[in-house]
């Protein structure tokens, strides 16, 4: 029996649950194993359809059901994967339209600060998060109404601007991907290093409801030296995510 609780349930059944209702076309967020509030709505929905009572509890007879439909219809892709990606095509208009949550990992508070004056100038709605630890950020950034997450957290052994996005053996957030992308091609020119991204399931970028990347920097030095570059970067990666190509 799989349903919401506090704390809410997790798992590779939840994971299993979420990816066979995106196959069959409802949509429960993230593949993330976690059973949350989306994942409940695409039970009901699904459970509706199908003929059965619409609590939202995936039971016995929910899963026989979901398990016959899969056998008719064979995955080829996940509904929550095409709506990313449909968003992403289209694309947010400009970070006048975008707000964006910034926090940090580690003693980078000035690098945070500017880099939210340098969004604010550009037109951008920030959220700088002061959480304590990154379980805190999870939860600050859920509670935010941001439309992307970027952390900056420092790694005294780095030897790439290294930014990290969602994905896992069943699913990954397409445009957490691209931020990533864009954040480690600009954070690695700024720092003067090469660009790496890193498909993780670590809980700020699993949990959060929204794209996001944990860009991985050091040595403390250089960010020290380039604290100016590193945000104008990170603020200019942003800025591109967050405007549709040409």
């Amino acid at each position: 029996m799989l349903s919401t609780t506090a704390p809410l349930l997790r798992g590779d059944d939840v994971a299993e649950l979420q990816e066979r209702l995106a196959a069959l076309g409802f949509d429960p967020g993230r593949v993330d194993g976690i059973y949350g509030a989306l994942t409940r709505s695409a039970v009901a929905s699904f459970q509706r359809d199908a003929g059965l009572g619409a609590d939202g509890v995936a039971g016995p007879a929910t899963v026989v059901e979901l398990r016959r439909l899969a056998v008719r219809h064979p995955r080829t892709t996940l509904v929550n994967e095409v709506k990313e990606r449909s968003v992403l095509a289209r694309g947010p208009r400009g970070l006048e339209t975008t707000t964006v949550a910034i926090g940090q990992s580690g003693g980078l508070d000035a690098v945070v600060a500017a880099a939210a004056r340098e969004l604010r100038a550009r037109g951008a709605a920030v959220r700088v998060l002061d959480a304590g630890d990154e379980a805190q950020l999870v939860v600050a950034a859920n509670e935010s109404g941001a439309r992307t997450l970027v952390v900056i957290r420092i790694d005294p052994g780095a030897t790439a601007a290294t930014a990290v996005y969602f994905a896992s053996e069943r699913s990954e957030s397409p445009r957490g991907h691209r931020l990533a992308d864009t954040l480690s091609v600009a954070a690695g020119r700024a720092l003067g290093m090469p660009a790496a991204t890193r498909a993780m399931t670590v809980p700020l970028v699993r949990e959060t409801t929204m794209p996001a990347s944990v860009l991985e920097v050091g040595p403390l030095e250089r960010l020290v030296e380039r604290t100016g570059h590193l945000a104008e970067a990170v603020a200019t990666a942003l800025e591109s995510w967050a405007t549709p190509s040409a």
